[in-house]
């Protein structure tokens, strides 16, 4: 489960070749962008503060072509001038009407998600781009040589957006690619992260669909033959070069991938995970290299619907249990702070799984903390009970929120955290808490 996927879009119109252009013909114009003195709209309408700055092909300066000059064409051309302030002022909200309808009339229908479909692999490593959305998630404990303790998370995101596929221009963004880096180290205390978004293609963003590979800008995810994923991560204060091996096998959750997020049936996605991943590699920070090795849990999720209308966010935990053992669990809330959904999954060194759902697993909060970039509050520590067993969670650090309002839009904790069962360490994993901010969308 990841938090906050998509409410950002990137606007087709910034740059787009113009539809007068003629190749060849001296002083034709070869390419327009638009520019806002004030407001950039998600969509390019006519704002009377908006130009249209084109370069020609031909030898000379750009010239620069007031984007009202359509819309003055459109005016009637003896009208009071009262009137004509008013129609130039009503012409604007017109046409962005008429494209918000025009998006509407041509939205992509997305897949669906149904309890019927068998995972398949390595085919379901890769991205699934009928699917409105899709996230590929790496978090897990690292030790540095020192033995110092350090968290990580990784994730990249893909959005099917409703811009019509059939669309010709290569600068439609059909596909998103977002993507997360983060590092706890209680040793600055507070949270270390970086963030990134793209529209795929140009071969600056990609998400593969026969296995793993996963590209945006320099940072990279991929999964190489042997099963292995490798990540060359460069973000803004740190550096990731890791290296996690599987130690089991995949981890199918719910029915055999088919996961159940609220009352009615198509509110679910397809998931597994890997947990127990061996990890290798090099934290770089402040140019000083530092070999790592640790732990981790990766999950991969797609759907196109969902969360119910009720909900606002979820908590969520996943953890390599010291015995070999792999716990998931999660909860849905409703904005009164009462349970929509929850579903658990533990699954013993042996193999045997088994599944708990409805009053089987309690997200009980034991601590707070407010955090003082936002003044959102979080349930950082908590007990959970899944069946008969408890787990006390405790975080690295407290300050472990993400804002990423730059990219996905949303504000949430995702931290590292022990796990205790009758006062003695069980494990440890990653903790996500999302909607504490404010409602999350997806």
């Amino acid at each position: 489960m990841v938090a906050g996927f998509l409410r950002k879009t990137l606007d087709p119109g910034l740059r787009r070749d113009d539809p007068s252009r003629e190749h060849g013909r001296p002083g034709a114009v070869d390419s327009c962008e638009i520019h806002h003195s004030a407001y950039q709209s998600p969509y390019q309408s006519a704002y009377p503060s908006q130009h249209r700055r084109c370069q020609s092909n031909a030898a000379g300066p750009s010239i620069v072509i007031p984007a009202q000059a359509g819309i003055q064409r459109l005016l009637p051309r003896r009208l009071p001038a009262s009137l004509t302030k008013l129609w130039r002022f009503l012409l604007p909200v017109f046409l962005l009407v008429l494209q918000l309808m025009a998006v509407s009339a041509s939205a992509r229908d997305f897949a669906p998600v149904t309890p019927d479909k068998h995972l398949s692999f390595p085919r379901d490593f890769g991205a699934h781009p009928d699917f409105r959305t899709e996230w590929w998630y790496a978090t897990g404990w690292l030790q540095t040589s020192d033995g110092k303790p350090l968290g990580f998370q990784v994730t990249f995101f893909r959005s099917a957006t409703e811009h019509d596929r059939a669309n010709p221009s290569r600068f439609a963004p059909t596909q998103l690619i977002v993507a997360h880096a983060a590092l706890s180290d209680p040793a600055l205390g507070r949270l270390q992260h970086d963030q990134k978004i793209s529209r795929v293609g140009f071969g600056l963003a990609g998400a593969g669909v026969t296995d793993t590979d996963l590209k945006l800008g320099r940072w990279q995810m991929r999964r190489d033959s042997s099963g292995s994923y490798r990540v060359s991560l460069p973000a803004r204060d740190f550096t990731l070069e890791l290296s996690m091996t599987p130690t089991q096998p995949l981890l199918l959750q719910g029915t055999l991938g088919y996961s159940r997020k609220g009352p009615k049936p198509e509110q679910a996605s397809y998931y597994y995970s890997e947990p127990q991943l061996q990890v290798s590699g090099i934290v770089t920070r402040q140019g000083k290299p530092q070999k790592v090795s640790g732990s981790a849990w990766l999950d991969h999720e797609w759907s196109s619907t969902v969360l119910d209308p009720q909900a606002v966010g979820w908590d969520w935990v996943g953890a390599n249990l010291d015995d070999g053992s792999a716990l998931m669990a999660f909860r849905i809330r409703r904005a009164d702070g009462s349970t929509l959904w929850q579903h658990a999954m533990l699954r013993e060194r042996s193999g045997r799984q088994r599944q708990f759902g409805g009053d089987a697993v309690h997200f009980s909060p034991q601590r707070q903390w407010k955090s003082p970039r936002t003044n959102a509050s979080y349930p950082v520590q908590l007990e959970l009970q899944v069946g008969t067993e408890r787990w006390r969670l405790t975080p690295l650090q407290d300050d472990q929120e993400l804002d990423s309002r730059q990219s996905t839009g949303a504000v949430y904790w995702e931290g590292a955290v022990t796990l205790e069962r009758d006062g003695r360490r069980a494990g440890r994993g990653y903790l996500e808490l999302t909607g504490y901010q404010k409602a999350l969308k997806l």
